[in-house]
């Protein structure tokens, strides 16, 4: 989804609406170029061979290929780039923007706010393409290295026995060194990424001449021929197809960090042209040597640059495992900010970029992951076959939403809004379908991963309304309260007490017990409440709500953007613009620290309760999470039942 490690905010926000200098728009695009189109950019190195094989039904021509055959499959391949990405994700989703920010759940929340009310449908589709996009997060770095890596068996067949070594090595590292943040190296990106472009053009060039007949792949009733004269194996060969748009749904999550133009730009006069050269100059390579099928790719280029393209794609797949990898960063925190998962720790690994991010748990997680899938499958061919799943699911989740937003904020009449999403659904749904055909053979592994993140978020969600609703019943109004203890002479300590509370209407938990264990009161107290946004960021005007319930409480409420780490001192210094004195080292917090246990009586069964309660327990500590001096925390402790 959303990395930004390639952009400084400050350019981030220039080229969302505001003027962009000539210089700093061929930076946004070379930027895009090493973030947003890693991914796609990798796809020619598997993504032709793993199509012609399936067309095929052999890794290894035995004569000569029949040209409709081949012809079919670029014409496949060159409208399901000009459809699927230029049209659908280039041209129509980019302007689907949240704030400027895009994405599976900037997208969700947009939907959200497009119905005015929260919506159980619009929640399960944001949440199963977010689920399927952590699939896609270890499928992709897993795919991408294992198949450059594969190209040590060309410059030495005695090789070969290394190339899943060598594929865990350079993951293992790539992992190991996510906390230290990619702030010195991401400037790298976009030049590497760049020259990686120019080399699959020269590349695909020059071999087309072996074949010049190919150009007439851009005609698209071969592919229709294909699909009609071949039946199943039509429907599993675009299971392979579907290879080459995998990494798409970057050009709508990294839409914050560099603006539509660049990204568009970058789409239209660079890397589109290097695609289709690539991928026609493999087709003309295969239809004048079969012998190439094994490997189309690299054989593209003379034996003396081998090792430099094998080089060299690494570099390029690393990137791509990169852009994946601080996406799921992303992706989590705003999950965990819209309540969806537990709280996590987010570090920031940059003082000068703001969305630099490592969630430790995450990225452990996703390592394991990796490791697992290069020790299953071991190839780059048969870890392809497991591929298309996530990633069109979260193509068919992303476009069933846009659908609001083209109703409901667009204003788009019914039969224009038809005209647009139903082709763009129905090509979805055949890329999903005939990846579903190989789930046995892998697509089970993306599977498996989603159903696990959603089966976590959808517990945590369920057990979190649960326990809101069990703790209000047992609180009272917070007014009522206030008035009844304005007519009681209590005793006063000096300074400020903050006590946290998401439902404001009552009287915090922990206020209760200080009142019942204490019998005091601070002079100054304040209700607060943490409210999380339905757009990415809140601007400081309106991060603060100041409301008197009396002259010694109050009533706070900050609001943060999903894309936001909530900080609460700085918010509450805000204040001070409202008249609020705040003195950080004169206020206490008063946190209430729940320990649950299983009811007897639960809405939920045995095994979810037993989840939720194992991730309550393993949730970042709530000093951290709103970084709060732990010298001025006080935790009331107490028992809960759910």
């Amino acid at each position: 989804m959303i990395n930004p490690d390639a952009v400084p905010a400050a350019a981030s926000s220039q080229s969302n609406g505001h003027t962009v200098t000539k210089a700093g728009f061929i930076g946004l695009v070379i930027g895009s170029i090493g973030v947003v189109y890693g991914d796609i950019g990798t796809s020619p190195l598997y993504a032709f061979r793993e199509a012609i094989v399936a067309a095929t039904g052999s890794q290894e021509a035995v004569g000569p290929i029949d040209r409709n055959i081949v012809f079919g499959l670029l014409s496949l391949i060159i409208w399901a780039l000009l459809f699927v990405v230029t049209v659908k994700y280039v041209i129509f989703l980019l302007r689907a923007d949240n704030s400027g920010e895009g994405g599976t759940l900037a997208l969700m929340a947009l939907a959200q706010r497009a119905l005015g009310r929260s919506s159980t449908t619009i929640l399960l589709f944001g949440l199963i393409g977010s689920a399927l996009f952590y699939g896609d997060a270890m499928i992709t770095p897993a795919l991408s290295v294992l198949s450059a890596v594969e190209g040590l068996k060309l410059v030495a067949p005695k090789l070969e026995a290394y190339v899943v070594p060598v594929t865990l090595v350079i993951l293992i590292m790539l992992f190991a060194v996510q906390f230290r943040g990619t702030a010195s190296v991401s400037k790298l990106f976009g030049p590497i990424t760049s020259i990686w472009f120019l080399a699959m053009a020269v590349g695909g060039l020059i071999h087309i001449f072996d074949d010049p007949g190919v150009l007439a792949s851009f005609s698209p009733h071969y592919g229709i021929w294909f699909m009609l004269n071949h039946g199943w194996m039509a429907l599993i060969t675009l299971g392979a197809v579907v290879l080459v748009v995998t990494g798409a749904e970057a050009l709508y999550a990294d839409l914050g960090h560099f603006g539509r133009r660049p990204i568009q730009a970058a789409w239209l006069w660079f890397v589109l042209p290097a695609l289709l050269l690539n991928y026609l100059g493999q087709g003309a390579l295969v239809l004048s040597d079969h012998k190439t099928i094994s490997s189309p790719f690299y054989l593209l280029y003379p034996q003396w640059a081998l090792l430099p393209m094998v080089f060299l794609a690494t570099c390029a797949t690393v990137i791509a495992s990169q852009a994946v990898i601080t996406g799921a960063y992303s992706l989590a925190q705003q999950a965990i900010q819209l309540g969806l998962l537990p709280r996590f720790e987010v570090k920031h690994t940059s003082a000068t970029h703001y969305g630099q991010i490592y969630v430790s748990r995450v990225n452990w997680f996703l390592l394991i992951g990796v490791v697992l899938l290069v020790g299953i499958f071991r190839s780059s061919s048969a870890l392809a076959t497991a591929y298309g799943i996530a990633v069109t699911g979260t193509m068919m989740m992303t476009t069933l939403m846009a659908y609001i937003v083209v109703r409901r904020i667009w204003k788009w009449s019914l039969p224009a809004s038809l005209a647009l999403l139903v082709p763009l659904l129905v090509i979805d749904i055949a890329f999903f379908g005939s990846n579903l055909l190989k789930f046995h053979d892998g697509g089970w592994a993306p599977m498996s991963i989603a159903i696990f993140i959603l089966l976590i978020t959808l517990t945590w969600r369920r057990g979190s309304r649960q326990l809101f609703e069990k703790t209000r019943r047992q609180e009272v109004p917070l007014v009522a309260l206030v008035k009844n203890l304005d007519k009681k002479e209590i005793h006063r300590v000096s300074g400020t007490a903050v006590f946290f509370t998401s439902d404001p209407e009552n009287a915090p938990t922990a206020l209760l017990h200080s009142l019942k264990h204490y019998k005091v009161l601070h002079e100054h107290n304040v209700i607060l409440t943490v409210v999380t946004a339905d757009t990415p960021r809140v601007s400081l005007e309106e991060r603060v709500e100041l409301e008197a319930v009396s002259k010694t409480f109050s009533r706070v409420r900050i609001r943060y953007g999903f894309m936001e780490s909530p900080n609460i001192p700085k918010a509450l210094a805000i204040a001070r613009k409202a008249g609020w004195t705040f003195d950080i080292m004169s206020t206490s917090f008063f946190l209430s620290r729940r320990t649950l246990k299983p009811a007897k009586n639960s809405l939920m069964p045995h095994w979810q309760d037993k989840l939720f309660i194992s991730l309550a327990r393993s949730s970042d500590d709530a000093t951290n999470y709103f970084q709060i001096p732990s010298e001025r925390v006080v935790e009331v402790g107490t028992q809960v039942a759910i």
